[in-house]
């Protein structure tokens, strides 16, 4: 966010009214974002701009800040400009970087997930009350009710973001009491 307003304002730091308005909302929401807006050194050179840039100038200083924002990111989809940090399209447009990064891909090892769902797929009959008592002591959120309809509504996915030991130890509970898992 400090990026698009210091992007805004050097852009309308020619425009000393527009400068002017953005300085006065800012200085209402966040005396920090001013402090880098007055930082900015606006140009003592005027170039001559077409009229029809002008307007659209005009137009975007009347804006509020969140609207300025969704012009922001309705330009980036229209024009389909990829939102990455400058720094890394600077690399990617040097001369014979194109080259070093896929050799860089071929060589990287293929990543392993890092985050697990646990599904409980089916369960046990016999075993369906242990399972529902299991269900509502794992679930701080849920009572017995609850977990009742939960564990006669699977296949169900029962916690997402896992991590593999987490997700494996949570499996290996829950099949105890009757559950069939799966991690995905």
């Amino acid at each position: 966010m400090r990026a698009l307003l210091s992007g805004l304002a050097s852009c309308l730091g020619r425009q000393k009214t527009c400068s002017r308005q953005l300085r006065r909302y800012l200085n209402a929401s966040s005396s920090i974002l001013t402090a880098n807006i007055e930082a900015i050194p606006v140009p003592s050179t005027m170039k001559d701009y077409p009229p029809k840039i002008k307007k659209i100038v005009d137009e975007i200083c009347k804006m509020s800040l969140i609207e300025v924002a969704d012009l922001n990111e309705l330009l980036k989809v229209t024009l389909r400009i990829p939102d990455t940090p400058m720094m890394a399209a600077v690399a990617a447009q040097a001369p014979g970087a194109g080259k070093k990064a896929e050799e860089e891909a071929d060589a990287a090892p293929v990543q392993q997930q890092s985050m697990f769902k646990l599904k409980i797929v089916k369960f046990d009959d016999a075993k369906k009350v242990a399972l529902i008592k299991e269900i509502k002591s794992l679930s701080i959120d849920m009572n017995l009710v609850q977990a009742k309809k939960y564990v006669e509504s699977v296949p169900q996915i029962f916690r997402e973001s896992l991590s593999k030991v987490d997700a494996e130890a949570l499996k290996k509970k829950l099949e105890q009491v009757g559950a069939i898992c799966e991690l995905e």
